[in-house]
């Protein structure tokens, strides 16, 4: 289903195209040794295919909506003159892509007036991907398939499903260690299976929950429209409906219950 808006439906085919084509240029580094990763200034890795995946996408968006602002996880913002901003992170999980391991992501959100209104997560060496639009539900597909509705599960607990996160250390930097702990024991089970793909199981109904203890703006804004398209909620650990808390919780709304009853006592993220 395309979106009503022609602003809102020309962005959402370009964001969905363009993150495949982003996608696809990260391929050319994955599992190879011609490329040098460094440090930024947080002490994060960053490598020649983040760098040049993102100036990709930049200079699509400028060719094609030059008014258009952008926020981009490399090159900081550019402000634009109209009511829309672009939100990319070219590969959500780097640590993983330099490691080998297929997990990672490439991620387009776009927001209007400040809310996030479309969100492509793709995952280039599965070949698969989930986007979403405000209000025209959530669509997964794999492969050159077609794309199919994409559903949280519902009337299932959280004991009896699978509980993702992208890394246990992230709780124990923010003196939470005792909530991940209660997290973990309150599922059926509990796997490291994280960053943008543990979002795209969530919204596929392959797995319960998603949480973040750490997490950038960058990586909560596609996110956020895919989870609530696909029938689930996506907060911050004290269930407000945001993208720049720095921490995330995607589920369906009767688990994010379970889960806030937890995290909403856990210490702030600047308390460690």
């Amino acid at each position: 289903m395309q979106p009503e808006d022609d602003q809102i439906r020309a962005r959402y085919q370009a964001a969905v195209r363009w993150a495949r084509q982003a996608g696809e240029h990260t391929l050319k580094f994955f599992q190879q040794d011609s490329y040098d990763v460094t440090r930024k200034s947080d002490g994060s890795p960053v490598t020649q295919a983040d760098q040049e995946t993102e100036t990709l996408l930049r200079d699509w968006i400028r060719h094609n909506f030059p008014d258009d602002g952008i926020l981009g996880e490399e090159y900081g913002e550019i402000p634009g003159t109209s009511s829309f901003v672009w939100i990319l992170d070219p590969i959500d999980g780097t640590k993983s892509f330099i490691s080998g391991v297929p997990l990672y992501g490439t991620l387009v959100a776009v927001q209007q007036h400040q809310r996030t209104v479309i969100g492509v997560i793709e995952i280039p060496a599965l070949n698969e991907r989930v986007y979403a639009a405000k209000n025209t539900g959530a669509w997964h597909v794999r492969g050159d398939q077609e794309a199919q509705p994409a559903h949280v599960l519902s009337d299932i607990a959280l004991q009896d499903g699978l509980l993702l996160t992208s890394a246990f250390q992230g709780f124990v930097d923010r003196g939470a260690a005792d909530a991940w702990k209660q997290l973990e024991a309150s599922s059926w089970f509990a796997r490291t299976w994280g960053d943008c793909y543990g979002y795209l199981l969530v919204a596929t109904g392959r797995a319960l929950a998603m949480i973040d203890p750490e997490l950038n703006v960058w990586d909560a804004a596609a996110v956020q429209v895919v989870i609530e398209e696909a029938g689930g909620q996506f907060t911050d650990w004290h269930g407000n409906h945001r993208v720049d808390s720095g921490d995330g919780i995607g589920a369906s709304p009767e688990v994010l219950k379970q889960i806030l009853a937890i995290t909403q006592n856990a210490p702030p993220l600047d308390a460690s």
